[in-house]
């Protein structure tokens, strides 16, 4: 079991290194999902995602969650073959969380190195719960 806190980290670069890990037959946990980053500027960052909701048939999809943590699982799934028996099992063994949950609060998190936000070549990115929150979700 891997327990991975996702405080300022980037997300597409955390999302690959997951999908690895899962592959490979690792349960994973991630906390703290709603401090993740994506980088970019912020009115682009939420043009691209406010394009992604509209997209499509209000009834067909394709359907974008709104809250950080299905946000960030959703994201991580484009990443994996879910629509194969062995996507589909390592998509199973990852779970995220908002914030720290109860159990974890004592257990040690592995630290991703490269995938921090200070090694973005400028600083100009937006949070997922900022995009969440533009997207509508409700605490």
């Amino acid at each position: 079991m891997i327990i991975i806190d996702a405080k300022d980290k980037i997300l597409g670069r955390l999302a690959t290194q997951v999908a690895k890990k899962a592959l490979l037959g690792e349960i994973i946990h991630i906390i703290n999902c709603e401090k993740a980053v994506i980088s970019g500027k912020k009115k682009r960052v939420f043009a691209h995602y406010k394009v992604r909701t509209e997209r499509g048939i209000h009834t067909k999809g394709p359907f974008l969650p709104r809250m950080p943590d299905r946000f960030v699982r959703r994201t991580i799934r484009g990443m994996l073959p879910y629509k194969r028996p062995r996507g589909a099992e390592a998509f199973k063994r990852i779970l995220c969380y908002k914030g720290v949950p109860q159990q974890f609060k004592d257990k040690d998190t592995i630290k991703l190195t490269g995938h921090d936000v200070s090694k973005l070549p400028y600083l100009k990115y937006a949070t997922v719960e900022e995009v969440c929150k533009f997207l509508g979700a409700k605490q």
